[in-house]
């Protein structure tokens, strides 16, 4: 087939992914092809086991027409989300739905090639848990912190320093070794934006702010439906911001951050000025950054003081971020804003108290309602939004697989620093 005809059968396999069930006629009135060369490219495209004809619409008056649907189970991907105390791995079909999951406790403070080892094995048992173990197209991880500019958007030959001795794990080496599929690492913070744009029902922001609490800030923008990665992927390094409290200046995360508020949690139950928390520290329990929020929401005012001075500091800096992007929804993740209703209600204060009417006019704040989920949702659209590009797509769509792609070929193929020692 030609390279013009290979153009149109992507573009035609777009719309359908892209808009849902279609029917012929819908895809002339989408497309620009006539009734022929639609019937030829669908044919193409039910040979490659792309797309299919099995369901039927509603009559109007004649025989019922054939819906056209995306060949979504045609293959599966491998997301995975790695976070500071918890690592999670899925299956997603080419739609973005998960259709398997596990999550279990983890350290990234151990040592990271047991890491990288810990989660192949993970993959492995999610694979061994399928009666018919899908044909694989990729490994989208989610990880924390950026990974450079050489990381975004592309499938990885090798794996970058995203946390301090990971480039020494091999994962990305590993991982290409064991499953023969491109490898994709992206930061948290953007693959959770991107899943809550897509896994939050009824949400269609064309510009979101999304912000993820805990020992460290950081926030996501979708901007015109997409995110926005800045010039070396480091976009949404909110925690650096300088912030003050009276004489003291900082950073967010050393003034607002989990470890601060541990800090001061501890200086109150010592001081005697909170009697919840002095009588968890006197039983011997740590004073988590959960501990301390789980006090404010029980009543306890020190407690509550605590956090109420966390979450005006937060507020603080969105309303700076607010004035300038006038998004249509920020979004709160993270230990202190999904645990803590005390912490929203203070973002929320200091947000309407310092942004422009109009700013705030329609504005939506909320929390996260997909969690850790988000992560793996967010992996998993990136990835097939790489995966299915138009440009990209028209480079593999005749081989109906996008490892054939001549890019995910040769990455695959070629041998890593392991092989040449060997």
């Amino acid at each position: 087939m030609s390279e013009t005809a290979a153009a149109s059968v992507a573009e035609l396999l777009g719309h359908i992914r892209a808009d849902g069930a279609l029917t012929r006629l819908e895809l002339e009135k989408v497309s620009s092809f006539g009734r022929a060369v639609i019937a030829d490219r669908l044919a193409t495209l039910a040979d490659l086991g792309l797309a299919h004809e099995n369901d039927t619409g509603i009559a109007t008056g004649g025989r019922a027409p054939r819906i056209v649907s995306f060949a979504k189970h045609r293959a599966a991907l491998v997301v995975a989300s790695i976070e500071q105390s918890s690592v999670a791995v899925a299956l997603s079909d080419l739609s973005g739905n998960l259709t398997a999951q596990h999550h279990e406790p983890g350290d990234l403070g151990s040592d990271p090639s047991e890491g990288a080892g810990r989660l192949i094995s993970l993959i492995q048992l999610v694979l061994s848990r399928q009666s018919n173990p899908p044909e694989l197209w990729g490994v989208s991880i989610s990880v924390p912190g950026p990974i450079g500019p050489t990381g975004v958007g592309r499938a990885l030959s090798s794996t970058p320093e995203f946390l301090q001795g990971w480039h020494e794990s091999d994962l990305v080496e590993r991982l290409m070794k064991e499953f023969s599929i491109p490898v994709w690492l992206i930061p948290s913070v953007e693959t959770m934006t991107v899943g809550e744009l897509h896994g939050s029902e009824g949400n269609d922001y064309e510009c979101m702010l999304f912000v993820k609490t805990g020992k460290r800030f950081s926030a996501g923008l979708i901007y015109n439906g997409r995110p926005y990665r800045g010039a070396n992927g480091a976009a949404g390094l909110i925690g650096q911001l300088p912030v003050s409290v009276g004489e003291k200046t900082g950073t967010l995360d050393s003034l607002a951050g989990a470890e601060s508020i541990e800090q001061a949690g501890l200086r109150e139950a010592q001081a005697g000025s909170s009697e919840t928390l002095a009588d968890l520290l006197k039983k011997g329990n740590d004073l988590t950054v959960n501990e301390i929020c789980q006090a404010a929401q029980l009543g306890d005012p020190a407690s509550a003081a605590i956090i109420t001075a966390s979450g005006k500091l937060v507020g603080s800096v969105l309303a700076t971020l607010l004035n300038m992007l006038n998004p249509q929804c920020v979004v709160l993740a993270g230990t202190l804003a999904q645990t803590n209703d005390i912490f929203l209600a203070a973002v929320r204060e200091a947000v309407y108290g310092a942004s422009h009417p109009l700013v705030t006019r329609d504005l939506q704040i909320h929390q996260s309602q997909l969690g850790n989920t988000a992560g793996l949702l967010g992996a998993a659209q990136i990835c097939l939004d790489t995966l299915f590009e138009p440009k990209f797509l028209r480079g593999w769509v005749m081989e109906g697989r996008p490892l054939l792609h001549p890019e995910i070929a040769e990455l695959i193929n070629a041998p890593t620093q392991s092989d040449r020692i060997e």
